[in-house]
């Protein structure tokens, strides 16, 4: 059995969802409340493979909102997390993907050191970021809907913001390494990390958002963009490529001009309807097929019967387990977003 471990964007998205699901208890509640709210399992999922083998999985709602970190809640927040991977691990779940901030909580604040929640010792083996299948996805984004706007990737510049984190230091090494971009702009908070990923890709160049943007023919977001920065769209190259690999997805309403095109970064979608309800409130367009990535990788996982933490650790995705992962994907039906 597979899991996924999720979270909504804001209070009001949660207490209007708690009310959909039929939690009644929790759909009038403040902040408050929901920082000492348990773990959820709210729906159980059946997936199918184009090969024809069918699973079955569980999604643990966290009951985390991005608010307790806002207002500094920081316990509340890992708290969440880990309560929800306790929950998991109790309910039988062999591998479960930590979706939407999960990962980052996990890994910033390493909980890792964390070990035993009440009365559970958590095996870290039963639980994957999801952070490899999420890189080689939008890293065949890139590649299939660059061409269609008229951009060879041959000839282009990709700005990577984001660049030095988990996902974005592993789409830094794709896109020069397989793909062979022209020229690979580098944008991150920390120049240390910076250099060092320069250092070991031989190529690229670090430089400063509001510098890179203008340069890029593709912007590839794995991080969120910085409260208070402003985009002129009408600045940027015609045509440009955005691939929105944040959460929540809101470039679209950013730069709305008809010469950016902005993809949904990090989402696939799988070739048969999927028995669940979860996808219904993150606004997918299709919510019986898409999904995100990360929710994809303990899927496949799962039918792999590769019960392992997959994805871990810091910048520790290679080049090879992103093939690994990707041929699994293609095999169980799933297929990036483009449109």
């Amino acid at each position: 059995m597979f899991g996924l471990i999720g979270h909504l964007t804001s209070l009001e998205h949660a207490q209007s969802v708690a009310r959909d699901l039929g939690y009644p208890e929790y759909a009038d509640q403040d902040l408050d409340f929901w920082c000492s709210a348990p773990p959820q399992i709210v729906d159980h999922i059946k997936v199918t493979s184009a090969t024809g083998e069918t699973i079955e999985g569980r999604y643990v709602e966290s009951c985390f909102l991005p608010e307790m970190l806002a207002t500094r809640r920081i316990k509340a927040a890992t708290r969440k997390i880990l309560n929800a991977m306790a929950h998991a691990q109790k309910n039988g779940i062999n591998i479960t993907a930590l979706g939407g901030f999960s990962s980052i909580i996990f890994e910033n604040f390493k909980l890792d050191q964390i070990r035993r929640v009440r009365n559970i010792e958590l095996d870290f083996e039963r639980f994957t970021t999801g952070n490899t299948h999420t890189a080689y996805v939008i890293c065949r984004q890139v590649e299939q809907a660059a061409p269609r706007h008229g951009i060879a990737l041959s000839e282009a510049t990709v700005a990577v913001c984001g660049a030095t984190g988990d996902i974005g230091s592993a789409v830094c090494r794709w896109l020069t390494q397989r793909t062979g971009v022209k020229d690979l702009l580098m944008v991150a908070r920390n120049q240390e990390r910076l250099d060092n990923l320069q250092a070991e890709l031989g190529c690229g160049k670090s430089m400063a958002l509001e510098e890179a943007l203008p340069l890029a023919d593709v912007v590839v977001w794995v991080a969120s963009m910085p409260k208070g920065v402003e985009v002129d769209p009408a600045a940027l190259k015609q045509p440009c490529l955005m691939v929105d690999g944040g959460y929540p997805k809101n470039m679209d309403s950013k730069f709305n001009h008809p010469g950016v095109h902005v993809l949904k970064g990090g989402i696939v979608e799988h070739s048969l309807d999927i028995d669940w309800h979860i996808m219904n409130i993150v606004a997918m367009d299709v919510p019986a097929r898409q999904l995100f990535a990360c929710f994809a990788e303990s899927m496949l996982l799962e039918f792999e019967k590769w019960h392992t933490n997959f994805s871990w650790g810091r910048n520790q995705i290679t080049l090879e387990k992103m093939e690994q992962i990707g041929k699994a994907s293609v095999k169980h039906g799933f297929r990036p977003l483009l449109a």
